[in-house]
């Protein structure tokens, strides 16, 4: 099924104007019955979805990295080491930010299309000299020899949800639920979940520069944030802890439920919990906005104010009437 952003492919995403779209005709099909799940990649998806829809399951996570891939020509460089006005393609305002900032001497272009596409402008032209790309979806094609660089958080933070597929159903659809309850995976959940509450508390999207880098480790959720002026020149971060974060609900009353029990509703920015993780979903969201609140009072929304203003789609000028006095 092709969707709104498959389709435009000569604008930046940040552009379009839309905050649905890979998901929106996926979602119509989903509510007119056509369709029981659709699969999406979780980042495509907005942190609060349509009424009735949930997400059943969040598969386990790929390297949520971003990476380089460079012409054939580089191959045996890194970004810093590129020729200085070298023109990097990707349609990632929240790439952009982040790389300008620490390859000052590099130049960014938007490029769109499938992996296909983007990998064969830039194997069979001359005009980028490497792309930057989520590794996820390299990899998922088989495409890792094309990887050069690797993408640690301090160079680029990577999206909300990027690596893991999201599972959407119909919120009432009790039978579909159970199933997903299968293929959930707990700690990309618990990851995805504090990610998206940050997401949604900044108020993000893609047309803010907006990245995080998330570990689970033992239970215990780290999350750090980050929001970035368009031209990378500010700079705000945060890193929270969930066993530092006292604010966190310890209400446990879901423990041990079974498997056939009715999934907890309301979602957590769209994620049902799976049975006996409700704790821990929540202590998730709550961490995602105490972090995204701690960054709010450093300055945060003006930045982001400024990038969606800089961003907006502005409404074609109409042109003036014309009239025409004859002198008497």
């Amino acid at each position: 099924m092709k969707t709104k952003g498959d389709k435009i492919l000569d604008k930046a995403l940040s552009k379009i104007g839309s905050k649905s779209l890979f998901t929106k005709e996926l979602e119509m099909a989903l509510e007119d019955g056509s369709v029981d799940i659709v699969v999406h990649s979780l980042k495509d998806l907005p942190t609060t979805l349509p009424e009735g829809m949930v997400i059943g399951a969040v598969c386990e996570r790929e390297d949520p990295r971003d990476v380089a891939v460079m012409h054939p020509s580089y191959k045996s460089e890194t970004l810093a080491s590129l020729p200085s006005g070298s023109v990097i393609g990707t349609s990632s305002l929240r790439r952009e930010a982040q790389l300008k900032r620490k390859y000052p001497h590099l130049k960014f272009e938007s490029v769109r299309g499938n992996l296909n596409t983007r990998l064969a402008k830039l194997d069979k032209g001359d005009k980028y000299t490497a792309l930057i790309l989520a590794a996820a979806g390299v990899i998922r094609m088989g495409w890792e020899e094309r990887i050069t660089q690797a993408l640690e958080k301090d160079s680029c933070m990577y999206a909300v949800g990027q690596g893991a597929l999201a599972v959407e159903c119909r919120e009432n659809d009790q039978d579909i639920l159970d199933l997903l309850s299968h293929i959930v995976h707990k700690p990309t959940t618990m990851a995805t979940v504090a990610e998206r509450a940050f997401m949604f508390t900044l108020e993000g999207g893609c047309s803010a520069p907006v990245g995080v880098s998330t570990k689970v480790e033992d239970g215990v959720v780290t999350v750090e944030g980050g929001v970035w002026s368009l031209d990378g020149s500010e700079e705000i971060k945060g890193i929270l802890s969930s066993k530092d974060n006292e604010s966190l609900d310890s209400d446990n009353s879901s423990e041990g439920t079974p498997a056939k029990q009715p999934r907890v509703s309301p979602a957590f920015c769209g994620i049902v919990p799976a049975p006996g993780e409700l704790s821990k979903i929540k202590q998730s969201y709550e961490l995602g906005i105490t972090l995204a609140k701690s960054l709010l009072e450093k300055g945060a929304k003006r930045i982001l104010e400024e990038a969606k203003a800089a961003n907006a789609i502005k409404p074609p000028i109409a042109p003036q009437a014309s009239v025409t006095v004859k002198a008497s």
